[in-house]
């Protein structure tokens, strides 16, 4: 879901590459956006993607599969497509037309900028948070009142 969506429930056309571009670094990487973990950080996969590209380690992304070296280029080159797409403003955004045009030829593509929802969570927060929230809370007691006419 594009940033926008999300925070201020507007919509567009660029909210669909947004999209796009979540999906197509989730079908790369092989992994989920939602509940990634790396053992090295706590980004979000749009933040660890993005802390790749910025490292020149874009590739680091499908480390776990056997790709053929001939092949790496185009997947640099959608790992690269996909972070256009997750741009964090709308205007920053391709439109789907541009992104068809960059996935199919071999031009120079512009460099990205920080995507939306680069999210760095800590986990050991979190689970403490709600560890703690649990012991404040009772456990919930069903109770059934009869009402009888007088």
């Amino acid at each position: 879901m594009s940033p926008e969506y999300a925070v201020d429930g507007l919509f567009s056309v660029k909210s669909d590459v947004f999209s796009f571009g979540v999906l197509v670094l989730e079908i790369v990487s092989g992994k989920r956006n939602r509940g990634f973990s790396h053992r090295d950080h706590f980004h979000n996969l749009l933040g660890h993607a993005w802390m790749l590209h910025i490292e020149g380690n874009a590739l680091e992304l499908i480390k776990s599969y056997n790709i053929k070296p001939e092949y790496s280029s185009e997947v640099a080159r959608a790992i690269h497509v996909g972070l256009l797409c997750v741009q964090q403003t709308p205007e920053d955004r391709p439109t789907m037309s541009s992104v068809v045009l960059m996935l199919g030829n071999q031009g120079e593509l512009p460099p990205p900028k920080k995507p939306g929802f680069f999210t760095e969570r800590n986990v050991s927060d979190t689970e403490n948070s709600l560890s703690s929230s649990n012991a404040h809370h009772s456990t919930n007691e069903m109770s059934i009142t009869l009402l009888e006419a007088r």
